[in-house]
């Protein structure tokens, strides 16, 4: 897994970046078939701004926050992300269909 972490207008500091790592660890203990993972912090007067955007296989999740604080951004952009993780890890494990060998052929129904 590959981990980027680019700052606009911003530097990144280690603190910052051990406090982004030790989120992101969250979201790989939920879903291990992470690709890549792109975090751009960006600052814009007043606003803080966090952005992450995750590939995993066949599909790319992208999730932005603003707040005052950086800190409070990355705790929410994280939270977005999780959620949708966990419902794209709900989508691939679901097999809600019914085999086929479970269906009755229509001939046994009407005669029931």
């Amino acid at each position: 897994m590959n981990l980027t972490i680019r700052g606009h207008h911003l530097d990144i500091t280690p603190p910052l970046r051990e406090y982004v790592l030790s989120k992101v660890d969250r979201i790989k203990r939920h879903f291990d078939h992470v690709i890549d993972i792109s975090v751009m912090l960006t600052v814009e007067k007043l606003n803080q701004k966090a952005e992450i955007t995750l590939h995993v296989r066949g599909k790319d999740i992208h999730c932005e926050a603003i707040d005052a604080d950086m800190y409070a951004a990355i705790d929410l952009v994280i939270d977005k992300l999780d959620r949708q993780v966990l419902k794209h890890k709900t989508r691939l494990q679901d097999h809600s269909h019914v085999p086929i060998k479970r269906v009755t052929p229509p001939e046994t129904q009407a005669n029931a």
